[in-house]
């Protein structure tokens, strides 16, 4: 009876459950261990799969420079040429700022009068070529001689006309030396009678100065009045000597011009009246001869022309004169020439890039440009246009005492626009600073 209800209550579990209970266990274990493998090897690829950071590359700047403003094409000195050295301004036909044309007139060189009796006298000889070259081909006439005759009178008019007009040039020349070494020489008489005053006067003040009645001050006063004296009678005297050596000058250059005139009239004369003794023979020799002659003369006459040109100044482009080095009765200066001219509807920017920024400026970038000492309010605009081929120091000074002037830098020009050249067109050299842009 007691084992009986002891079954019952606690019942053995049979061999077929215990295998299932193992095996759900197994079961539950590799599961397990599955997932936690599946999870890792997850988190390991997508820790592969992340790309690393991406660096952006770096950004190309701007380069700055110093530079200045110079109207396009630069500005240029206008001079006579070389071969009319020692002529001086007659007449000035222009002002500072003045906008002229290409051609057009700017001065007059005081030569220009002999020059054109050059001319004058080189169109003679022409006319009188052709003149007898139509009566050698026309033959003998008695018109075509007495025209011919009148030609000889003509030109022995001009002859004693030119003798006149010499004569006349000689004395009032010799007459300018005269009064001038009167003035001067009355000029000399007192300044040798200040000169005698003052070391008097050195001489008395010495003797005080000496007994102790004056200062070493006042004799060193009187010293340098009397040395102030003898410096000025030397200087007027060296004033005569030069105006008269000048105005000697100027007698001579027009005795040897009037005696070329003369002679070549006279020649003129021979030859027209040696003409007049054959124009009854016409032959082809003598046709030839008469048409070299008015070659010659013709290419003579080109040659006056050309001189003649040369003492007219003249404008060898559109622009503005900027400045003014000459002035009538001034000796042209042989550095700066008569005026400086430039183009300054078209301003552009000198700029002085450094040579190791020269690699990142290419034609056609743009360009930012501020006046440095704020000569002009804003900003400017402009266009690299031309990038130097040569390595040079830098020339734009700077305001910088720190600064290193002896830089190596390239010269680049960048071009204004139309409204940005406007605004600066009367601002050339000034300083600026260039940003010319990426």
């Amino acid at each position: 009876m007691s084992h009986a209800t002891e079954s019952k209550t606690s019942p053995v579990p049979l061999p077929g459950k215990r295998w299932a209970i193992a095996l759900g266990v197994l079961g539950l274990f590799v599961v397990g261990t599955t997932g936690i493998y599946t999870l890792k090897l997850s988190q390991t690829e997508s820790s592969d799969s992340v790309s690393p950071p991406t660096v952006a590359p770096p950004q190309i700047q701007s380069v700055s420079a110093l530079g200045r403003l110079e109207p396009y094409g630069e500005v240029i000195n206008i001079a006579p040429s070389p071969n009319q050295g020692g002529a001086k301004v007659s007449q000035l036909l222009v002002q500072e700022g003045m906008t002229v044309k290409q051609g057009q007139k700017l001065a007059i060189l005081d030569n220009a009068p002999r020059k054109q009796a050059e001319v004058d006298v080189a169109q003679q000889a022409v006319n009188l070529a052709q003149a007898n070259l139509e009566i050698i081909k026309a033959g003998a006439k008695i018109g075509e001689i007495q025209a011919q005759k009148a030609t000889i009178e003509r030109l022995e008019a001009e002859l004693a006309g030119e003798i006149a007009t010499n004569q006349a040039t000689l004395a009032r020349l010799e007459k300018e030396l005269t009064g001038e070494k009167q003035q001067q020489k009355a000029t000399i008489e007192r300044l040798e009678a200040e000169l005698k005053d003052a070391q008097r006067e050195y001489e008395r003040y010495k003797t005080l100065a000496t007994n102790g009645v004056i200062s070493d001050l006042e004799l060193d006063k009187r010293q340098l009045a009397s040395d102030k004296a003898r410096e000025s009678l030397t200087e007027a005297q060296e004033k005569l000597n030069k105006t008269v050596n000048i105005l000697t000058e100027e007698i001579q250059e027009e005795k040897a011009q009037s005696t070329k005139q003369i002679n070549s009239l006279t020649q003129a004369i021979k030859e027209a009246k040696a003409t007049l003794n054959r124009i009854a023979e016409v032959r082809p020799v003598d046709v030839q001869k008469a048409q070299a002659e008015v070659n010659k003369a013709v290419a003579e006459l080109k040659e006056a022309q050309t001189n003649l040109d040369l003492a007219y100044i003249k404008a060898p482009r559109d622009g503005q004169i900027l400045k003014i080095h000459s002035y009538p009765g001034e000796k042209v200066d042989e550095t700066k020439g008569i005026a400086e001219l430039g183009q300054t509807d078209k301003m552009m920017v000198i700029a002085e890039v450094y040579e190791s920024d020269i690699r990142r400026v290419n034609i056609g970038q743009k360009a930012r440009v501020k006046s440095e000492n704020n000569t002009f309010a804003g900003e400017l605009k402009g266009t690299v246009q031309q990038i130097g081929l040569q390595i040079g120091k830098k020339d734009v000074l700077d305001t910088d005492p720190a600064a290193d002037i002896d830089v190596r830098v390239i010269e680049v020009k960048i071009l204004l626009d139309a409204e940005s050249s406007q605004r600066v067109s009367g601002l050339t050299y000034a300083k600026v600073t260039a940003e010319i842009l990426p």
